[in-house]
């Protein structure tokens, strides 16, 4: 059979966002921010091991490359992988190693930079999953009109993940789900995981909530808060129950964040840079 015609996919990147629960994987247009077709998504497996994670990884590109090519997106199968590809990870990854994870404990250790790049056979550029979901919404979404101020993105999910920006500069690997706030972390007590386990209603997760925003305020003074993670379309249930003096936006790209923050990670080739890719 005849191979298709050639499809321009300059402005293409592949998203891959690797939770506690879920792992991610979209075709995403760097330029205009938003994912090509629908996401593929696939269980993270219940060991959380670095060789598990990585064989789910390569399931669901399978998925998204068989999706991409019924779909015209691209050629062929094999032509997705010659996309750039951007990762985000729920710890911090140094140099390639998992250094720290809230999580996905049993990859603490592990070379997945190297074992994804195997996977694959190509390179993977690897951020920090709420790193990643802030570097796309200060690019495209709540935070794109704030880049001069300083703002902390908040990932409300199985923990909670941070990133700090100041005029449009990320510091990476905040990880201030894990301060502590009386005698557990934060994320112990107010993730929507803990909500989960707690059984609380969402006016008593919004006080908890309010609680751990105030010892941010207390800590940074920032000039906006972005809420977001997958709850986020929920936003209406909880958000008047938080009590802060910092104004609050909720993610625009909701759950997406992740996985177009990746995108736009692999298409700067490794740097977290916030605004769009530049075309030529």
């Amino acid at each position: 059979m005849a191979e298709k015609a050639h499809v321009d996919t300059s402005h293409l990147a592949i998203g891959i966002d690797i939770g506690g629960t879920g792992t991610k994987v979209g075709l995403v247009d760097v330029e205009a921010g938003e994912l090509v077709g629908k996401r593929c998504r696939l269980d993270t497996p219940a060991d959380a091991s670095a060789e598990g994670i990585v064989e789910t990884v390569s399931a669901a590109l399978g998925d998204l490359a068989a999706q991409c090519a019924e779909a015209g997106v691209i050629a062929a199968p094999e032509h997705l992988m010659k996309l750039p590809v951007g990762a985000a990870f729920p710890g911090v990854v140094k140099r390639g190693t998992v250094v720290f994870a809230g999580n996905l404990t049993q990859a603490i250790g592990a070379p997945i930079a190297d074992l994804l790049r195997e996977a694959t056979g190509t390179a993977v550029h690897i951020a920090n999953d709420a790193d990643a979901a802030g570097l796309a919404e200060m690019t495209y979404g709540a935070g794109r009109k704030h880049r001069k101020e300083s703002v902390i993105v908040t990932t409300l999910g199985t923990g909670i993940g941070t990133a700090l920006f100041t005029s449009g500069r990320l510091y990476p690997y905040s990880e201030l789900g894990h301060i502590m706030m009386g005698e557990e972390v934060a994320e112990r007590q107010m993730s929507v995981a803990a909500m989960r386990r707690l059984e609380l209603g969402f006016e008593e997760w919004g006080a908890r909530l309010t609680t751990y925003y105030r010892e941010l305020e207390r800590l940074f003074f920032p000039d906006l808060f972005i809420l977001g993670g997958g709850i986020s379309k929920r936003s209406a249930e909880y958000l008047h129950h938080i009590d802060v003096k910092t104004p609050i936006r909720v993610a625009k790209l909701l759950n997406n964040a992740g996985i177009v923050g990746a995108g736009l990670l692999g298409a700067n080739q490794g740097r977290p840079r916030v605004g769009r890719r530049k075309k030529g």
